[in-house]
């Protein structure tokens, strides 16, 4: 009976081990946590010195290139209440993504114009961070539909590009540059650290 007992309270307690350390959180990587085929972009939790200089000289060139202007806008694109952490993980790299998307065109479109010289290596720079984004986003047809706020970020994108002039986009995208290269980016970066 009490061989009986004993082999029963060390199966009990084989079976809590088990329960409890398969239960223990762990952190899990962006791309085992999505599902995605080759996502790397732990690498961007910080741009090389070099590459922050070189944002710096492109948002100094674009704020003079600004003042030059008189403008009145009536939206802000990227909000200052914009946090990628109201989102759950999985959400984060497709806000930021269609973030560098639009950052993207807007500079895109500035370089082809009188700015180029300073903007080579920044959009150098962001497209390679958004190929390297592009594998952690779930495909559209595959992957969860955007709901909540995720979906109200996206539409406002999408419309800001629709309604905003461009030098309000311009005026947008430059004051959130380094909120996307320092903080956006290192949180998808960070995974489910960033809380």
């Amino acid at each position: 009976m009490k061989l009986a007992l004993a082999g029963c309270c060390l199966l009990v307690l084989m079976l809590m081990s088990t329960v409890l350390t398969s239960t223990v959180l762990t952190t899990t990587p962006l791309g085992t946590l999505l599902g995605a085929r080759g996502c790397h972009v732990a690498q961007f939790k910080s741009l090389s010195p070099q590459e922050m200089k070189a944002f710096r000289r492109a948002k100094h060139a674009l704020e003079e290139s600004l003042l030059l202007r008189h403008r009145s806008c009536s939206s802000h694109p990227f909000p200052r209440t914009w946090d990628l952490r109201q989102l759950q993980v999985w959400e984060r790299p497709v806000a930021l993504e269609a973030e560098l998307a639009l950052t993207r065109r807007v500079l895109g479109a500035i370089a082809n114009s009188n700015l180029g010289d300073v903007l080579d290596q920044p959009l150098l720079t962001l497209r390679h961070i958004h190929s390297k984004l592009h594998a952690c986003v779930p495909a559209e047809s595959t992957g969860p539909r955007p709901l909540g706020r995720l979906r109200q970020w996206l539409h406002r994108l999408q419309e800001a590009e629709k309604k905003e002039s461009r030098g309000c986009l311009e005026a947008s995208v430059t004051s959130n540059l380094f909120r996307l290269l320092a903080r956006d980016l290192k949180c998808v970066a960070d995974g489910d650290l960033c809380v």
